[in-house]
């Protein structure tokens, strides 16, 4: 499936995020450990790009390893371009949504089965729709 590109200039996405949301998504910022708001979240649900709301990671990939971010062992390939990161002295594997090119993160190479990745994701870069069951108490 070809993805549609999502371009907008640098004052829309200033208006259209929060200041940290910018930080994060747009210049490859890092939030605070254990400072955001999915860190700890356990309902069923999809997590999608809080810059365009494509859809990324599945709840029942989400697991607690403790990071300090939310923690994922696999996310949608078609949604997330993996990028080599050199930055701070460090070779890493950054994560950004194909969509609209928003840095979400990185993935290692230390996560559980199946995958043994962790993708290591800002909560900022972050929207969660729960299912509509967990919802309606169904």
């Amino acid at each position: 499936m070809a993805h549609q590109e999502f371009s907008l200039s640098d004052a829309e996405w200033r208006e259209r995020l929060s200041p940290e949301a910018y930080r994060v998504l747009r210049k490859q910022g890092t939030e605070p450990r254990f400072s955001g708001e999915h860190v700890d979240r356990t309902d069923d649900g999809t997590y999608r790009c809080a810059g365009c709301g494509t859809e990324l990671f599945d709840s029942e990939t989400k697991y607690h390893s403790n990071c300090g971010w939310p923690s994922f062992f696999d996310g949608n390939d078609s949604n997330i371009e993996r990028r080599r990161d050199t930055s701070h002295g460090m070779d890493r594997v950054e994560v950004v949504c194909k969509t609209c090119g928003g840095h979400l993160g990185h993935v290692f190479q230390d996560g559980p089965n199946p995958t043994g990745e962790r993708y290591c994701i800002n909560s900022v870069a972050l929207e969660f729709d729960a299912d509509s069951e967990a919802e309606d108490g169904e």
